[in-house]
């Protein structure tokens, strides 16, 4: 605009590569250096190079995880000796992140893309297929990338924060925000939420608290009227569910739903697994207008959706369970997502890196081929970017 007011006429196209990458994780990751050193929690780094590293430190810099300074500039300044027990297990990490990344996410979003792209072409099961592989692909994108970047920088000796801790097992809204995104919702709790007064005023005070965090949470993702929406529904659920906690655990008992019961946790998980969902719709579509009409069509014509799929009338079953791509896409993307929540259960205590440490070698190397031949046989190398790099 400035170079027309002038009459100067000069292409800046290439402006459009002056925005730093991963400027909003580095952003907040000098925020916090800032805030902590203000706080006298941190003492500040004289070195400019180590600051500039600290900032800067290639492997999260990109998508996470947001650091603290407490945790990271003390490693800047320590000698880190070739170790190679270190360095294959972030080796490992690495394998396993992309894997996640490649094997699962990239397959999923051929089939999540092919209904999201042109969202009024379809209603029903389509639209909820795509929606739930819309929830496990943002997952394996994301946390794919997170294991790389923790995994990268364990091979060079720093220690990174763990980003997510299975979150589709969680029990509520609250749970689940404790497991996702780890180093970003702790960042929003320290210093936007606890600074608001955190739980430490009136219920109602509370209550504005969270809303307004994850309505800033939203924004953060992007000037979108969808991401504030994604936003606002998790700071609705959090409050909705501590109004009604009280309520909800004396209707299960009226109905003698125990609230250790293994059934009660099942129900709770999937439960918040749905909402989560749910929300996930306003995250991935292009505008509100096209999440309206997700939410309004996700179960429109389903009871002529099924027997057409079931005996897969003109070809049905394609669109409407297989979103386009065929059986043998979908069915490698439902056996990656099913390897992967193994994985999962499996460690529920114990990480499976350290896991196979304890098994024989033979099983142990088993192991470390089958993956490496999953990526290269099954994954997807279509140069997809990960979903966080917009951020």
């Amino acid at each position: 605009a400035l170079a027309q007011a002038v009459h100067w006429n000069y292409s800046v196209e290439a402006l459009a590569l002056i925005l730093p990458i991963g400027l909003s994780f580095h952003t907040f990751q000098s925020l916090s250096y800032v805030v902590e050193v203000y706080r006298g929690n941190q003492k500040a780094e004289r070195h400019f190079g180590i600051y500039s590293l600290y900032v800067m430190f290639y492997p999260q810099l990109v998508a996470g995880p947001i650091e603290r300074p407490q945790n990271l500039l003390h490693q800047f300044h320590t000698e880190h000796a070739f170790d190679d027990k270190r360095v294959e297990d972030g080796l490992k990490l690495m394998a396993w992140g992309l894997f996640k990344k490649v094997v699962i996410a990239d397959r999923l979003a051929m089939m999540v893309n092919n209904v999201y792209n042109h969202p009024t072409q379809f209603e029903g099961i389509p639209l909820i297929i795509a929606t739930v592989f819309f929830a496990f692909q943002i997952y394996c994108d994301f946390s794919g990338y997170s294991d790389m970047a923790i995994g990268a920088a364990q091979v060079m000796g720093f220690r990174l924060m763990d980003n997510f801790n299975r979150p589709y097992f969680s029990r509520t809204i609250s749970e689940f925000w404790k497991r996702w995104h780890i180093s970003l919702s702790t960042w929003f709790r320290d210093y936007l939420y606890i600074p608001l007064g955190g739980n430490r005023v009136s219920n109602a005070r509370r209550n504005f608290n969270l809303f307004f965090t994850f309505l800033v949470s939203g924004f953060w993702h992007g000037a979108n009227w969808t991401f504030i929406a994604w936003g606002a529904l998790h700071g609705a659920f959090l409050v909705i569910g501590n109004e009604t906690r009280q309520r909800r655990e004396r209707l299960k008992r009226s109905i003698g739903i125990e609230p250790g019961a293994r059934l009660n946790r099942l129900l709770q998980t999937l439960f918040t697994f749905a909402i989560v969902c749910f929300a996930w719709i306003f995250f991935r579509s292009r505008s509100i207008h096209e999440a309206s009409y997700v939410v309004t069509h996700l179960f429109s014509g389903i009871r002529t959706q099924i027997p057409m799929a079931l005996h897969n009338t003109n070809g049905a079953r394609d669109s409407i369970v297989y979103l386009g791509e065929g059986k043998w896409v979908f069915g490698l993307a439902i056996l990656g997502i099913l390897a992967m929540e193994g994985v999962h259960v499996l460690q529920r205590h114990m990480q499976m890196r350290r896991m196979l440490a304890e098994k024989p070698a033979w099983l142990r190397w088993s192991v470390y081929y089958g993956l490496v031949l999953s990526i290269l046989l099954f994954g997807v190398f279509n140069k997809t970017s990960f979903i966080y790099f917009q951020f």
